[in-house]
């Protein structure tokens, strides 16, 4: 059901920009004017930093609560921008009611604008996968679960990340470790042998 009435929303900006109110960011060789990403119920506004462009998103957003009912929580929402000044930012971001967004920031779960090549870029997936199997007491599970719980869900975690960066072999190295650690002696303070490479 949101996402027909998520449609309208996509329509008016559309017909905004058919109109010429609203510019996008123009994309690639053939030059293609993105202004609109919607995922589900996270949505993206990209626009050229001119002050009618935000006052046309300001419109739109008002008109789509006043038509479909809903209400777009502006504590949530933020102005981003690159190569911007300071009074510019601060102008458009009271101007939609919103916060100002730095980057690098993160969105569906990945960090954006951050370095990748870094080891601290990461860190989240590395906490993210001792977390999970901390919760996990390796005492008590047999050896082929251990590999079950490692290739079932331990893997998938870094692969939305490793989809779109290439991983430093250091980070790939860390990662092993963590699995190999949670393998052969998870939840042991002496260290165990790792009888398979």
């Amino acid at each position: 059901m949101f996402i027909i009435v998520a449609e309208g929303l996509a329509g008016l900006v559309r017909e905004a920009s058919r109109i010429g109110i609203l510019e996008g960011v123009k994309v690639g060789n053939k030059s293609v004017e993105v202004n609109l990403l919607q995922f589900a119920d996270d949505t993206l506004f990209f626009c050229q930093p001119q002050i009618q462009c935000v006052l046309a998103i300001k419109a739109i957003l008002r008109s789509f609560e006043v038509v479909s009912g809903l209400k777009v929580n502006f504590y949530k929402s933020h102005v981003g921008n690159i190569g911007l000044s300071v009074e510019d930012s601060t102008i458009f971001t009271k101007c939609l009611n919103s916060r100002r967004m730095d980057v690098p920031f993160k969105y569906l779960g990945m960090t954006i604008g951050g370095k990748p090549r870094r080891v601290a870029f990461w860190k989240p997936i590395i906490d993210k996968i001792k977390a999970r199997l901390s919760n996990w007491k390796g005492k008590i599970l047999s050896m082929a679960g251990r590999i079950c719980l490692i290739k079932s869900v331990i893997n998938a975690l870094p692969l939305f990340y490793l989809s779109f960066f290439k991983a430093p072999s250091k980070v790939c190295s860390l990662i092993k470790k963590i699995q190999t650690k949670f393998l052969w002696g998870w939840g042991y303070e002496e260290r165990k042998i790792a009888w398979v490479a």
